[in-house]
This record gives C-alpha cells, structure tokens and sequence, in this order.
C-alpha cells in the first residue's frame, strides 16, 4: 500500500469514528447559516490538498483534518456571499481556462487537457476543481468592485525605484494570522514557532495562515523589492535568507515572511510595461489585504453549527 493510499484511509477512518459515520455514509458535519458541509466534502477537500502540497500528505490525522475543515469553512462562506450579489457560481469559461492553467502551473499542468487529467487519475472529478477556482474569481471580483477606489498606490515613487537598475527579488513564503477570542499574541506567536522548528514552514503556513496562500504552503514566490511596501521591506532587509521576520501588523492580522532566497538582478527594463507590473502588484497585495478584513467582518455574521 503506497504512501499517499495509507494516509487517505487514516483520514477516512479518523472521520469516521469521531462522526461515528461508517461505510460510505455522506454525513451533515456543519451547517453554516442553511448551508451544510457534508463528510463527502471534507473528504474531497482532503483529497484535493493531498494532490498539491507534499507536506499535507505528512500531516498528522488530526491536523490533517482540521486543515480542511477550515479549508472548507473558509471557501464555503465566500460562497455564501457571493450569492448575496449573484445568481449562481458561474464564469466565462476562457477566463476560467486561463486561471486554472496559471494556477497549477507549478504542477506541470499547461493545458485544461493536463488538468483534467492530472486531478481525474487522483480520483478528484475536475468539476469540483473549477468550482473552487469560480469561487475565487468571483470572490476576488467582488472585493476588487468594493474596494478599488480605496487603493493608494505612489506611482512617482515606484518610476524612481525602477530607474535604479539594480534591483533585488526575494522568494518569499508567508503565514498571515489572527487572533481569535481569548488569545494572546506571544502565545499564538509561540505555537507557529514551536511547528516551524519541529515541522517547517510550510507546514506551519497550511495550519495557521488565514491566507489564501496556506494550500500551497504559503508559498508567494519571487517578488521585487519596487513591489513590496516600505513598512515590509525595511523587515526584510534586517531578515536573513532561510529565516523569518517578526510579526508584521497589516490590515487583516499579523504577517510573517520567510526568505526562502533571494537574487540582485541588472537590467535594462521597458519603463512602461514594468511601471504597469509593479502596481499590477502592489493593487493585488492592498486588495489581499482589503479581502482578509471583508472575509473576517462577514464571517462574524455566519452562524456555523458543528454536528
């Protein structure tokens, strides 16, 4: 019996015993509002996160589980707000094409073909797949149509740090947390460090990062150093290649970046196109943001019912 095959039936079994749910049995775990979130669900959210994160296939049972579990809470409240502005979840089916390709890209997946095939072969339907990614199309839509007229971007200052031709990129990785009732900052700061140093970081970013980037580990990838924030990069600087900063305090919580490497790059640059880039960037970093603290405000009004 592979690996993988053993740590699916664990995770099968351990749901089955603490819902004292058997055999095949699609059983209510969660409802939130009038929504439910069915066994079924959680077992196909872990079967997804099994086929693109390495380190969640090492995860304990019981990490392991509460992994998807918010995995799923989390998705399914965007959908519910979501509809309160649309009819259905449905997108232009190239533009889905194209965030599905770019998305799994560092899974060797090119095409939709590839897709389907790579997902189909893990026993995951593609279908479920591209419901995920609708719903966060349409999720970062709707925070963008909210709140892109509060985006504050210095376009001067970003042309005379462009000009300068050598410029550094950092590979980063990112746990973005909060704090929930009753916790302390030192306390929750402690717990992150203990699984860093006992795991990893990625391991570490899929149990307690609240951002979008926990699936894949928290890995964001190469960034410039003209596409960062003051405030981030002044905690970069003081940060050495393999470690981790201190808390950043962001909009939405508190942020920790690991630089994983990092590179000086020299080179003639298109001025325009790469002016374009950077607040291409810098948009989708404040609107990151902007999306933490919609999540955490509507999220207080959904009332979730563990079965």
């Amino acid at each position: 019996m592979t690996k993988i095959n053993y740590f699916l039936i664990n995770i099968i079994i351990f749901i089955c015993f603490a819902f004292e749910a058997y055999g095949k049995e699609n059983k209510i775990l969660f409802k939130l509002n009038n929504e439910i979130v069915t066994s079924i669900d959680l077992l196909n959210e872990i079967n997804f996160l099994k086929s693109i994160n390495s380190e969640y296939v090492n995860a304990s049972d019981d990490i392991a589980y509460n992994i998807a579990k918010n995995s799923v809470i989390r998705e399914k409240i965007k959908e519910i707000e979501i509809l309160n502005y649309i009819e259905e979840i449905n997108v232009d089916k190239k533009v889905l094409n194209n965030v599905i390709v770019n998305n799994f890209k560092h899974l060797n997946i090119n095409s939709i073909s590839e897709f389907n095939l790579y997902f189909s072969n893990r026993n995951i339907k593609p279908s479920l797949i591209k419901k995920k990614i609708s719903i966060e199309i349409l999720w970062n839509k709707l925070i963008f149509e909210k709140f892109n007229k509060k985006i504050k971007i210095d376009v001067n200052e970003i042309k005379q740090k462009l000009l300068n031709k050598k410029q550094k990129e950092f590979f980063l990785e990112e746990i973005l947390f909060e704090l929930n009732n009753g916790e302390n900052l030192d306390q929750k700061l402690n717990l992150i460090k203990e699984t860093i140093s006992e795991e990893n970081f990625s391991k570490a970013a899929l149990l307690y990062s609240i951002s979008d980037t926990s699936r894949n580990g928290g890995k964001i990838g190469w960034i410039k150093e003209t596409s960062i924030s003051k405030k981030i990069l002044n905690e970069l600087k003081n940060t050495k290649i393999g470690n981790f900063s201190k808390p950043i305090v962001v909009p939405g919580g508190f942020l920790i970046l690991k630089i994983k490497d990092q590179r000086e790059i020299k080179q003639e640059i298109d001025l325009e196109k790469e002016l374009k880039k950077t607040i291409d960037d810098q948009q989708n970093q404040q609107l990151a943001q902007f999306s933490n603290i919609y999540f955490n405000k509507i999220k207080k009004d959904i009332f979730i019912n563990e079965l």
